[in-house]
């Protein structure tokens, strides 16, 4: 039997692969050292607002499907990275949490996709406002290593990332290229 093995992750943006400046870090104490952090989401809410604030520009949460969007929903501005888990195909969550950062809360900072990122779902996430992506999934890599990204040329339904309306139908939306 062959063990395969997962491709460390590879940061892609739709302006293509690129260096990843952002490290995943289990408590606050990596904010005492040069970079830009990715905290989960409790040690990012016991952080002092003073430090919280101070550390912007650095300092990025990891929110799992379960974690409640609402707790950091007043805190956004203190932000400046969002990135949510997609820990199995089948969970779906985090979508919904995406939409709601571009729609409801106006979250301009990055939205980054983690965990189990796949070629049917990337060009939905784009849609929903994700711009950065951890993939590992080795047919997304080669895929996006020949420049497809995959997705449909028609929409029927509205997304946080407007789009035209179509001709003759007002709710049929062409896909910006």
């Amino acid at each position: 039997m062959t063990e395969t093995t997962t491709p460390e992750p590879r940061l892609w943006t739709p302006e293509g692969f690129r260096e990843d400046e952002w490290s995943h870090a289990e408590s606050a104490d990596a904010l005492s050292g040069n970079g830009r952090f990715i905290l989960p989401l409790q040690a990012f809410l016991d952080l002092e607002p003073e430090v919280r604030r101070s550390a912007k520009e650095r300092l990025g949460v990891l929110l799992l499907p379960g974690d409640q969007l609402e707790k950091i929903a007043d805190l956004l501005d203190q932000l400046s990275l969002v990135a949510l888990a997609f820990p199995a195909f089948s969970d779906g969550r985090s979508f919904s949490k995406g939409e709601l950062l571009r729609s409801r809360y106006h979250f301009e900072g990055a939205v980054r996709a983690t965990g189990q990122v796949l070629v049917d779902q990337l060009p939905h996430m784009l849609r929903l406002g994700f711009d950065e992506f951890e993939i590992s999934n080795p047919v997304l890599l080669k895929r996006l290593e020949e420049g497809r990204t995959g997705g449909l040329g028609l929409y029927y339904q509205p997304t946080a990332v407007s789009e035209p309306k179509g001709p003759k139908y007002p709710w049929r939306r062409l896909r910006n290229s």
